[in-house]
């Protein structure tokens, strides 16, 4: 199965998309700071998973879905953060919020096939 084909990698890619949605209504003073941080660790989910999926071996992309485990976390913080700071919505949070967190459990059930 090609990589673009998995759910992981499609909710991923929807999430980062959305990421770019959302932030580009934040304040202009978090240019550098927050909307820089949430749309990196957006973008790094999905290109975790191509790098170690292109790598060929399954120790290696096991790895890589590691890292994107570890970034989709991290961009879970941020919404939260965003939210508690007044810069997403109710809904959008908890949109975001659920998207990352089934994000999350899939890239464990990956993880685990991986073994």
């Amino acid at each position: 199965m090609k990589l673009e084909e998995m759910d992981v990698f499609k909710l991923g890619h929807e999430l980062a998309l959305d990421i770019y949605r959302q932030t580009a209504m934040f304040p202009d003073i978090e240019r550098f700071g927050l909307i820089s941080q949430m749309r990196r660790a957006a973008v790094s989910i999905c290109s975790n998973l191509t790098e170690g999926y292109h790598r060929g071996g399954k120790n290696e992309f096991r790895h890589f879905v590691g890292i994107a485990r570890g970034s989709c976390g991290e961009l879970a913080y941020q919404i939260l953060l965003a939210h508690d700071l007044g810069y997403l919505d109710k809904l959008h949070h908890e949109e975001l919020a659920g998207k990352s967190d089934r994000i999350i459990r899939m890239l464990n059930k990956l993880a685990s096939s991986l073994k």
